[in-house]
């Protein structure tokens, strides 16, 4: 035994005067060259003990099987009779139909497994939602249903012309909002139509049944109804309804569509103070009068909603969050949520580092929304690269040049009173300084070191008053009188 391995060489044949082979017990394969039966002279032909297969040549050597040794090779085939192996076409088309019944086995099991764990994915998958949707579903009720009588899909299909773009308001990430004329109440309503295939939709519209079921003020949007049916295609249809703001959107007046400004599509500085009161009281309820406190999330112009008479109404709380009890009494009312939580431009920058939700985010957006309203600019300008942001660009002009990055929109409106210019420019500069001031403490990159919410809005509501007398009086009186806080406080 030489441990030889392969197949054996058509090369064997060209020794002519060979009389004796052996290559028992190696481990030869393949197939025995026919061209071996040239060799006449060949009385000794020992093969046995490899792993040779294929049909046996007849001629030559191996037409007499006492010169022959082919045993312990189980693939061999056909030959002389005396050799008594099974004839090849047999053996092949068993082995054949073996190879194939094995492989079509192998197959069919392996499809069977993968449907079976496809099978169980799919149901732990319907079983989880069906289960999740329910426990939202029974909130729903709590929610809504024990102040407001629910509307039918119907009737608000009806009242929005088929949803009808005619009727669209705008569009958000969970829905779109249309405007809808509910006739058996006769009035116009804005309704929120979630789009329930899109992921979250479901808990946006629970937690704002939620946080809406929780509160009453007036700075706050107010829910009529809701909805939960099935739409006219049999699909699972959730909308609320609240009261229509005809003015629309704060962020429409702050960059108007037209590149004209006018005094009919932009805001007067004490339209703009009013606003920012009205807006600051809302929060100083979510976060110091609710129990527990309501974290907004998401406060940005576009979530400004204003009445026929510009008063302001804070809406969309589809990702706000309500704190444990446990935790509405801590230094910073926080608590932790996955996932960034907020709009770019306005989110505060510990919830990109993952830090826990908490009612001093919604003081960073409040800061950067004043600084918006106030300058005209919005936090996501072009202007801003590198490390120029907008809370740097409005810290910078403090204190002496808060003109210069005022929003210009805001002296149409007094120019249009026929006042002396100068007059309006001096009394407005303290103003302008004092909430652009506001604006930058309440946006610090330190939590700590924002202004808290209460104390913000009281100091908001000074601003607005005290420019309200100068306004009446044209004597705008010293700072340190008003009590408003310096451009650092």
């Amino acid at each position: 035994m030489n441990k030889l391995s392969g197949s054996i060489p058509d090369a064997l044949a060209s020794i002519g005067n060979l009389q004796q082979l052996y290559l028992a017990h190696n481990n030869l394969s393949g197939s025995i060259p026919k061209v071996l039966q040239n060799l006449t002279l060949l009385a000794k032909l020992d093969l046995s003990f490899n792993d040779l297969q294929g049909e046996v040549p007849k001629g030559g050597p191996f037409a007499n099987a006492t010169h022959l040794s082919i045993d312990g090779n189980d693939e061999l085939c056909g030959g002389n009779p005396q050799l008594q192996l099974a004839p090849c076409s047999t053996a092949a088309a068993g082995k054949n139909r073996r190879r194939m019944s094995r492989s079509l086995m192998v197959t069919v099991a392996s499809i069977c497994a993968l449907l079976f764990l496809g099978l169980v994915v799919f149901l732990i998958h319907l079983i989880h939602k069906r289960l999740r949707q329910g426990k939202e579903n029974q909130l729903i009720p709590t929610a809504i249903d024990e102040q407001h009588e629910r509307v039918s899909y119907q009737a608000l299909a009806n009242g929005t012309n088929h949803f009808s773009e005619v009727n669209l308001l705008g569009q958000g990430s969970y829905g779109a909002v249309y405007k809808c004329t509910l006739q058996d109440k006769g009035i116009t309503a804005a309704v929120k139509v979630f789009n329930v295939w899109q992921s979250g939709s479901t808990r946006s519209f629970v937690a704002e049944c939620e946080a809406l079921r929780r509160v009453r003020h007036r700075c706050l949007i107010k829910i009529i109804t809701c909805c939960l049916s099935i739409d006219h295609q049999g699909q699972e249809f959730k909308a609320l309804v609240f009261e229509f703001m005809p003015n629309g959107n704060l962020n429409g007046w702050l960059h108007p569509a037209s590149k004209i400004q006018s005094l009919s599509n932009t805001l007067s500085l004490a339209q703009r103070l009013d606003i920012a009161v009205d807006i600051m009281d809302a929060l100083d309820y979510l976060h110091n009068q609710c129990q527990p406190p309501i974290i907004h999330c998401d406060l940005k112009p576009s979530n400004i909603l204003l009445a026929e008479d510009m008063s302001a109404r804070v809406g969309d709380f589809g990702i706000s969050k309500i704190l444990p009890d446990d935790t509405s009494k801590t230094l910073l009312n926080s608590v932790s949520f996955t996932g960034l939580r907020g709009s770019i431009g306005y989110v505060a920058p510990e919830y990109g580092e993952g830090r826990a939700v908490s009612t001093l985010g919604d003081v960073y957006s409040l800061g950067i929304l004043l600084l918006e309203m106030f300058t005209g600019v919005s936090p996501t300008d072009d202007m801003f690269k590198d490390s120029l942001d907008l809370h740097k660009f409005a810290e910078a002009a403090l204190p002496d040049r808060a003109l210069e990055v005022a929003d210009p929109a805001i002296w149409l409106h007094e120019e249009a009173k026929g006042k002396d210019p100068a007059t309006v420019r001096s009394r407005s500069e303290v103003c302008l300084a004092s909430v652009i001031g506001l604006g930058v403490s309440c946006s610090k990159q330190l939590p700590r070191e924002r202004t808290a919410m209460r104390d913000a809005a009281a100091e908001m509501r000074a601003i607005r008053d005290a420019f309200l007398v100068q306004c009446a009086t044209e004597t705008w009186p010293a700072v340190g009188t008003t009590g408003l806080g310096s451009a650092d406080s």
